[in-house]
């Protein structure tokens, strides 16, 4: 089904690899210009359609394959442009916003995915290591948004998608200040929404468990991600394009009426702990029960 986004200048921040770049194969498929930011540049570039799976080769200005007046609709399929930039510096990000507005004349969506942590123990790491966390996860975020919001609100629209975590609505053990600053985003986007309301809409998405190229770092070997898989209540772990094609909705016209909202994309969560532990037969049925109930609670 089209999402409308056929044409859209759509900026995915840490948008190379894992999640960050399932959502910009999403947009490509629907139609978009897409550019992807990372600080450094991707093994092989992201893309979609071609033999080759990356679009082949040739367009003279370097974004697709053979033909297309812009280079995205060639014979090979349709490749993304890539930046180098930290998203964490003000002078990058506006070179970046910059670059976008000086090529393609606008720029309509904006998908805050850079994030991220390593595990740690809060009690032991430093102040230095917290700030770092916080700062790519949360700051960050805000930096790229005020710079699209500009552009966005000249133009009289635009949309912003903040990719943040389920672990900003549950205790996140290793990862404290990553579940914090997630936090602090879905906060922030409530706020932004309103405050650039009408032009530009904000939303976020709270991830849960994506099967990316690093989930053997998080998870283990392919029993230990299956394993993991089976406590979710769909049984399994999120592709990332399931995660892209969520961020898509929300830019996209269908989502017209829609902003400071934060959509769970985690497959039903996860089953509580207590269920397991519980020693009571859950599948018997307890005689009775909805009847006392009910007498009980008869006026």
């Amino acid at each position: 089904m089209g999402l409308g986004l056929d044409g859209a200048v759509v900026l995915v921040t840490g948008g190379v690899r894992g999640i960050g770049a399932g959502i910009a194969r999403v947009f490509l498929r629907h139609g978009a210009t897409v550019v992807v930011c990372a600080r450094r540049e991707p093994e092989s570039p992201v893309a979609v359609g071609g033999a080759d799976g990356f679009g082949g080769v040739g367009g003279a200005d370097g974004f697709g394959g053979v033909g297309g007046v812009d280079g995205f609709g060639g014979v090979g399929g349709a490749v993304a442009e890539f930046v180098a930039a930290d998203v964490r510096d003000p002078e990058q990000v506006d070179a970046l916003v910059a670059g976008i507005i000086e090529r393609y004349g606008r720029l309509d969506v904006l998908v805050n995915n850079a994030g991220g942590a390593p595990y740690s123990d809060a009690a032991n790491a430093s102040p230095r290591f917290h700030e770092k966390v916080v700062g790519l996860n949360l700051l960050a975020p805000l930096l790229v948004a005020q710079r699209a919001n500009a552009v966005m609100q000249v133009a009289g629209r635009g949309a912003i998608v903040n990719i943040s975590s389920v672990s900003a609505t549950r205790p996140s053990p290793g990862t404290a200040a990553y579940g914090a600053a997630k936090a602090g985003l879905d906060s922030l986007t409530t706020s932004l929404a309103v405050e650039w309301a009408p032009a530009v809409r904000v939303n976020a998405l709270d991830v849960g468990m994506v099967r990316t190229e690093a989930a053997e770092q998080h998870y283990g070997d392919d029993a230990g991600i299956a394993a993991i898989g089976a406590t979710v209540p769909l049984g399994r772990l999120a592709d990332p394009e399931e995660v892209g094609e969520c961020a898509a909705f929300l830019a996209s016209p269908l989502a017209s009426y829609v902003t400071g909202a934060t959509l769970l994309v985690h497959g039903g969560g996860e089953r509580p702990a207590f269920l397991a532990a519980a020693t009571v037969d859950n599948g018997a049925e307890r005689p009775n029960s909805n009847r006392t109930e009910n007498q009980e609670n008869r006026p």
